[in-house]
């Protein structure tokens, strides 16, 4: 998702680096857990217009029409809509932002928001959403984290970061007119390997924006730690996530 004007030119810039590499995000960036993504859907999916936003290539589109939902995908890079486009064909595909969703009033029934939302206005993003939304809909969040609690993600998330952009607990922060109504978590683990593991980190907003210096640094201090841990010398690794997500809901001041 593209930043509003006016806001941090470093996040604007991480922001926009995502389709210098679209193809690497879609193949070892992880998918969602189909129990909470149906959770934030609620019951009979198959009757909704979802709008999912910053969809890039699709990770969560792809959740969602496999539980049966009418999908229109809008994001603000062309690459990143490409490779979604190539995979399901089906689903309709705008470039478009947070701040200015290209659909009319009340053409949704839900958005979906999935590792995007730190990079939008709220202030904006949130009226948008109102505006797209039908009467009784809601906004849907969803973000993934590696389980930092294991001593060596620990360490390789420590190593991703270190010098480039810190990492930091998430919690969304929304606009005027919305309001947080439940959240869910979930543990779980995705299969991998050392070579999966270093790509991963090429497709982070922090490596694709360093400078060749800084990536180089980074991948040895990678190297370094899938080295010195029992679990990542394997030949499949494990690697274990935490999902957390929430719905939003519109709300009145003062009712």
């Amino acid at each position: 998702m593209t930043p509003a004007p006016g806001s941090d030119p470093r996040d604007a810039r991480h922001a926009a680096s995502f389709g210098e590499n679209a193809g690497g995000y879609d193949a070892h960036r992880p998918s969602y857990p189909l129990e909470t993504v149906r959770w934030l859907l609620g019951d009979e999916p198959e009757k909704l217009r979802v709008l999912d936003l910053g969809a890039g290539t699709g990770k969560l589109t792809e959740r969602l029409v496999a539980l049966g939902a009418s999908v229109t995908a809008v994001d603000p890079s062309p690459e990143m809509l490409g490779v979604l486009s190539e995979r399901m064909p089906q689903v309709r595909t705008l470039v478009g932002s947070a701040e200015a969703i290209p659909l009319p009033d009340a053409a949704v029934d839900v958005v979906t928001v999935a590792q995007a939302w730190h990079w939008v206005d709220p202030e904006a993003a949130s009226r948008e959403v109102l505006r797209v939304l039908r009467p009784g809909g809601r906004l849907a969040l969803i973000w993934n984290t590696r389980d930092d609690a294991i001593p060596w993600v620990d360490a390789l998330s420590a190593a991703m970061h270190r010098g480039l952009h810190e990492a930091t607990a998430y919690h969304p922060t929304l606009g005027a007119g919305l309001e947080l109504a439940a959240k869910r978590e979930e543990r779980w683990t995705t299969r991998t390997t050392r070579r999966g593991l270093i790509d991963l980190a090429t497709t982070r907003s922090y490596y694709l924006t360093a400078t060749d210096e800084e990536r180089a640094a980074m991948l040895r201090r990678i190297e370094h730690v899938l080295d010195a841990h029992p679990e990542t010398r394997a030949a499949e690794i494990l690697l274990p996530y935490v999902t957390e997500a929430w719905i939003a809901e519109p709300w009145v001041p003062g009712c």
